[in-house]
């Protein structure tokens, strides 16, 4: 028998909160004076007398800022706080810069910032290439994703495993305004998001040593330690990616004035640089963690979502929607004819199998090799009224195999 792959419904994506709230500027009940005041010095706002003690006048970065200026109180302590902080919260609410869009950011969601830097040519007039901006946010993403999947679990190369997982790490973080291709900055909140900025933290200052010793001494040995501390595959080709085309690159992590500095980080952290003379050792780790990572023994039980063989007898490909004993989405397998007879039953029954294997690293562990003993997995009602909906809804994809080959590669 044969089957063409079954049509998947699309992930829904994550509403926009519909708080109107969400596009006012915050609450001045809510906001501390002092992690205001923090975010202001973080962002490159410049105190310029008041009071001590009292009241201190800020005013943005660069030339612009000399026509504004902000009276922020240092405490609550004078009946007119809340006015004031109001006041401040409007005017950076109506102003222009992108510093003062990044603090409002920063009171709304409570975050820990992550910032890249790109040094690149500038072209006329200082505007940069469109190119630029999407490798300058290609790589801050490809980061951001494998400081994610480390904190699921350590290794040097993850591939396909816990995707799914790190994904849904990242859809709470924000975006700020750019730089023309020369900087960014992600936000990354507190509850739920501090893990992967730790993370972060660690594994390029970890990196940047497994570097710096391996130009020194030519050893890749630090970078099977920096692994601990997060470093993989995905980190490596991440920087790569950051690095290639400019003449150096910077990644900082700045910690949430509000929430305080992480146990065993640095405070102030500061910004890991990287340059075109450390992609060679970048590359050659790349390719040590791939090598490294061994296969992993699993028994996986899945879904058949798709057969191919290329007669009606012999061992055929079988793809398996992974359900339990494996974190990664699909896995391909090669059955003998038995096994292979037993999956396309299970199938046209609604049933899926339980398969033992070794999880290969070749091809991102989307593979089970010398895999066997299928036996179908009884479950309950409403999960097999589903598999069975999703068969019949496809039986026009459904033929036997008579000897014919599978038009569709995997």
């Amino acid at each position: 028998m044969r089957s063409r792959p079954q049509e998947e419904l699309p992930r829904r994506a994550r509403p926009h909160p519909d708080d109107p709230a969400w596009h006012r500027p915050p609450d001045p009940a809510a906001v501390d004076p002092a992690v205001l005041g923090a975010l202001l010095r973080r962002h490159g706002w410049r105190r310029r007398g008041g009071a001590a003690g009292r009241y201190g006048r800020w005013t943005p970065p660069g030339p612009g800022g000399a026509g504004t200026s902000l009276l922020l109180p240092e405490s609550r302590a004078f009946p007119d706080s809340d006015d004031l902080l109001g006041e401040a919260l409007d005017a950076l609410a109506r102003s222009g810069t992108p510093s003062a869009r990044e603090v409002l950011i920063s009171l709304a969601v409570p975050s820990d910032e992550i910032r890249w830097w790109r040094d690149t040519p500038g072209g006329p007039s200082g505007a940069a290439a469109w190119t630029a901006d999407e490798r300058l946010r290609g790589a801050a993403r490809r980061l951001l994703l494998a400081a994610a999947l480390a904190t699921r679990a350590r290794a040097g190369y993850h591939g396909a495993r816990h995707r799914s997982a790190a994904a849904a790490l990242l859809e709470n973080v924000l975006v700020g305004p750019g730089a023309e291709g020369r900087r960014l900055t992600a936000f990354v909140p507190v509850a739920g998001g501090r893990p992967l900025a730790v993370r972060l933290h660690h594994a390029l200052y970890a990196v940047r040593e497994a570097v710096d010793y391996q130009r020194a001494t030519g050893g890749m040995d630090a970078f099977d330690g920096a692994v601990e501390a997060g470093a993989s595959r995905e980190l490596t080709d991440a920087l790569t990616a950051l690095v290639r085309g400019t003449e150096g690159a910077r990644v900082a992590v700045a910690w949430a004035p509000g929430a305080g500095v992480p146990e065993g980080c640095a405070a102030p952290a500061e910004p890991v640089e990287f340059s075109p003379g450390d992609l060679p050792a970048l590359r050659a780790a790349g390719a040590r963690y791939l090598r490294a990572e061994p296969s992993v023994p699993v028994r996986i039980t899945g879904a058949v979502v798709r057969l191919r063989r290329s007669g009606p007898l012999g061992e055929g490909a079988v793809r398996l929607r992974v359900l339990a004993g494996a974190d990664v989405p699909h896995v391909r397998v090669i059955l003998g004819e038995e096994d292979y007879r037993i999956a396309g039953h299970a199938h046209l029954v609604g049933l899926p199998v339980r398969v033992h294997g070794r999880l290969e690293r070749r091809g991102g562990f989307r593979r089970l090799t010398g895999a066997g003993g299928v036996v179908p997995v009884q479950v309950d009602d409403a999960e097999r009224d589903r598999l069975m909906k999703s068969l019949h809804e496809n039986l026009d994809f459904f033929e036997e195999a008579c000897g014919e080959a599978y038009r569709d590669g995997d």
